[in-house]
């Protein structure tokens, strides 16, 4: 599995984001736009990231990305399948999606996070071929993006394990 980050401001997020990463052997994290990483613009360590990601920084192998909507399209016509991972109302639930598609290949499969607040933008969300989201049974629309990733990550490497 790939995946990428769309302008997620929180070092906390990303840290976390980057560990989980670690645990689910992700082939490659993209950083867009504002996305901290593990070292600063000055070429200094990101403590508050490095702190929460407990070294997975030095395991996951990831890229700053200045163009993310020019990645996306090279990630597609590489063959790679794009989900997004946003509640809208064209989204449809994870577990609708994962139970309905075919053979799903981690090493082909791009899953892309969005902004805490803003979310995926638009273009990007676009050139999805899937957008999904976690079903929420409570009065909140949507959960912290570093958890929704950890549960919408695990779903998506169990449903895959299913198919072979």
């Amino acid at each position: 599995m790939y995946l990428v980050l769309d302008n997620i401001r929180s070092a906390h997020n990303v840290g976390t984001i980057f560990r989980t990463s670690d645990a689910l052997s992700v082939e490659h994290l993209y950083l867009g736009g504002i996305c901290p990483g593990p070292l600063d613009k000055y070429g200094l360590r990101n403590n508050k990231l490095c702190k929460v990601s407990l070294g997975s920084e030095n395991t996951v192998a990831y890229s700053h990305e200045s163009d993310l909507d020019a990645l996306i399209s090279q990630l597609i016509d590489e063959g790679y399948l794009i989900v997004s991972l946003e509640i809208n109302e064209d989204s449809y639930d994870i577990y609708d999606f994962l139970k309905n598609s075919p053979e799903i290949n981690l090493d082909k499969l791009v899953l892309v996070l969005g902004n805490e607040v803003e979310g995926i933008s638009k273009s990007i969300l676009e050139k999805s071929h899937h957008v999904v989201h976690l079903p929420m049974g409570g009065l909140k629309e949507s959960l912290n993006v570093s958890v929704a990733y950890s549960i919408a990550a695990y779903t998506i490497n169990f449903f895959s394990y299913l198919d072979r």
